[in-house]
């Protein structure tokens, strides 16, 4: 009998394999989740869940090289813009195609689309870094939050048989609105002054990225610590 206050997984079929509860609490998820399952049933049959997560990892080394080359024509940030959008349409449509046509490989899936994930932050970053935009220091400060954050999800996917696809109201679809309005301000106003200082608007937007996930990793880690060792007190 699972415990009343733990979620109930679904059995896929595969031995000694249970999968996870989806938890996805961020601003956008309700009315996301509304149009992804409507475009998953208007897809074309030739359109794969594979196809899709290709998409997106390409899109996102596409956004950094756009980010390279955005310090000879800044007209390459509306391009980022375009290959985050067609990165968020592969990203978050892949998994909801599988489901709606009932042909998922849960393992198979997590493994690619996380794996995927991990090196298009790599690419973006690292094109970002590059920009001019925004200081190599901060572009990496802002990916080793993003994979601390990675694996405190991954973990307690495996500990507790949740899987949270977002920390509080922040997921990756709003992590995407904010770099893609970044970069409309930074085209206008690369700069910012604070306290009689000029600073980069990309290092400050960064600086405060990074507390704030600094922030998440460590509350969610804190709290998931808490209730395994309350869940698995010794006698």
């Amino acid at each position: 009998m699972v415990p009343a206050n733990r979620p109930v997984a679904v059995e896929n079929g595969q031995s000694g394999f249970v999968n996870a509860v989806r938890v996805h609490n961020a601003l956008t998820a309700k009315l996301e989740k509304r149009f992804l399952v409507w475009m998953a049933h208007r897809m074309p049959a030739a359109i794969s869940p594979d196809h899709l997560t290709f998409l997106a990892l390409a899109c996102q080394i596409f956004a950094g090289a756009a980010y390279v080359l955005s310090p000879w024509d800044s007209r390459f940030l509306w391009l980022v813009n375009c290959f985050l959008f067609l990165n968020w349409f592969g990203d978050s449509l892949d998994g909801t195609l599988a489901r709606v046509r009932n042909r998922q490989r849960p393992r198979y899936g997590f493994y690619v689309d996380h794996i995927a994930d991990t090196f298009g932050a790599l690419a973006l970053m690292a094109g970002l870094g590059c920009s001019g935009y925004l200081h190599w220091e901060i572009a990496a400060g802002m990916l080793v939050c993003f994979y601390a954050l990675s694996i405190e999800s991954y973990l307690a996917t495996y500990t507790t048989g949740r899987f949270h696809l977002s920390h509080g109201l922040f997921g990756p679809t709003e992590i995407r609105i904010l770099l893609a309005a970044g970069n409309i301000v930074v085209r206008a106003h690369p700069y910012v002054n604070l306290a009689g200082r000029h600073f980069l608007s990309f290092d400050f937007g960064g600086a405060v990225a990074i507390a704030g996930m600094a922030w998440m990793v460590l509350f969610a880690a804190s709290r998931q610590t808490v209730d395994l060792y309350r869940e698995e007190a010794l006698s």
